[in-house]
């Protein structure tokens, strides 16, 4: 997509030159001729940045950078000004200038300006959007549970998060370890500040430095423009990094400097750059052992291990299980516009005796499928779908060892007897089972019930 850039001079050559040279580089480019011109043309054009020379007549360069920046701080303004009024690009710059160009004009160090203006405002929209996205789902409310284990964590979040010494965050597959980052940062004389998430995992390896600390151009095959890392996007917030036990050893030398020096130095580049973003690392591996076995840093061990917060499995704190289904199908209810959705207690008792390999995510995501199976109404033993060989007896007897103890087992013998006992009528025995109509057509075509045991009847006692 274009960025559309307004040039602003009385001067029509420069005007013309601006206008041609920039549209040939794929900039969508607006004119005017002064100041008021440009002011007037401001929503209608919505640049994302403007150019304007200081000396026009009647109102300045200066004073519409001023203008402007009252009106609408987010557009970038580069000021045109002559060699021998340096005082001016001075006083340009102090009034929230991005940048100058001197006469005469080079058309070289234009494309330079405007192309690293627009990048750095390409960044700063990105920054905010993880902001944004980092900040808006997260609430205190989502950290549900009353295990003393829990307990526990909560206790430590609350010391450290006025603190900027690094948490080393700990628990299996979906205890809910980046939860537990946010809450202390959004709990912190930081939480204005970027909160910045990468899972270490979900990068190459030889993009993993790159992904961290930025890169300048050039750098490797692709690096056509300069950006900047995570570290950087960070600023005086907080960067999580997911799975920091599945790192190479390289890397993890890296990371150890940064975290000693509170410096690194970008992919191909030469200058060291600070950071003050504090750092807060997850895994679910056993990190002992890989230092044991030289696959782990000990150093950078230890680093990390300034704070220990270790999350709980589901199946240790299983009477955390009717909390967390309270909590996420009122809110999953509420997103989905369903109305009141309740758990038969059939439901629930299966739920609280399954072992939850995938713990709390896991459960989450049981949920939102129940709910979507049954549209609202009542969630019931029918519309969970649990892992295979991990299925559990509703009756809450624990976990089934048989395939005739399995969850399908159990769900076809209860389809089949609801059927019988109506009949075979479909509309009866779907109102009975809380499901709908197509869903039941759904379970009898799986379980290959019999025809002769689910013929219809009408309320006139019609077959149909």
């Amino acid at each position: 997509m274009s960025q559309r850039i307004l040039v602003v001079d009385d001067d029509a050559s420069i005007r013309e030159t601006f206008a041609n040279h920039l549209a040939e580089s794929g900039y969508q480019v607006t004119t005017a001729l002064d100041a008021e011109h440009a002011l007037s043309q401001l929503a209608r054009v919505d640049p994302a940045l403007v150019i304007t020379d200081v000396r026009m007549p009647g109102m300045s360069g200066l004073e519409l950078l001023e203008r402007i920046k009252s009106a609408r701080p987010d557009i970038d303004v580069v000021v045109i000004t002559a060699h021998e009024d340096m005082r001016t690009a001075i006083a340009a710059m102090k009034a929230g200038a991005y940048d100058y160009l001197v006469k005469p004009l080079d058309l070289d160090h234009i494309d330079l300006i405007v192309g690293r203006c627009l990048r750095d405002r390409a960044v700063r929209a990105r920054a905010s959007r993880m902001v944004a996205e980092a900040a808006e789902p997260f609430a205190l409310d989502r950290l549900v549970g009353r295990h003393p284990a829990m307990i526990a964590t909560y206790k430590l979040i609350g010391q450290v998060t006025d603190t900027r010494t690094p948490v080393l965050v700990r628990g299996e597959t979906g205890t809910g370890k980046e939860l537990i980052a946010r809450a202390i940062h959004f709990n912190s004389r930081a939480a204005e500040e970027p909160f910045v998430a990468l899972n270490c995992t979900a990068v190459a390896e030889t993009l993993l430095e790159s992904e961290l600390f930025g890169h300048v151009r050039g750098a490797f095959t692709g690096a056509v423009t300069e950006r900047r890392g995570r570290f950087e996007l960070a600023g005086k917030g907080t960067l999580f990094l997911d799975e920091i036990g599945d790192t190479s050893l390289a890397f993890q030398a890296k990371l150890l400097r940064v975290l000693q020096e509170h410096e690194f130095v970008p992919v191909g580049g030469e200058k060291t750059r600070r950071t003050e973003a504090r750092v807060i690392a997850a895994t679910n591996r056993d990190l002992e052992a890989l230092v044991r076995e030289g696959r782990f840093r000990e150093d950078l061990y230890y680093r990390l291990r300034v704070v220990e917060i270790r999350v709980p499995p589901l199946r240790e704190r299983r009477e955390d299980v009717s909390l967390l289904v309270s909590h996420f199908v009122e809110r999953m209810s509420r997103d989905m516009h369903l109305g009141r959705v309740t758990v038969s207690p059939a439901a629930l008792s299966a739920l609280g005796t399954y072992d939850w390999p995938g713990n709390v995510r896991e459960l989450e995501n049981t949920l939102a499928r129940a709910m979507v199976v049954t549209r609202g109404g009542v969630i019931g033993v029918e519309h969970l779908s649990l892992g295979a060989g991990r299925a559990v007896d509703p009756t809450g007897h624990g976990p089934a060892e048989s395939g005739e103890d399995s969850l399908e087992a159990m769900e076809r013998a209860h389809v089949e007897r609801v059927l019988r006992k109506t009949g075979g009528n479909k509309r009866q025995a779907a109102q009975r089972l809380g499901v709908s109509r197509p869903t039941l057509d759904r379970l009898i075509e799986k379980y290959a019930l019999t025809v002769g045991m689910v013929k219809e009847r009408d309320s006139g006692g019609k077959g149909l």
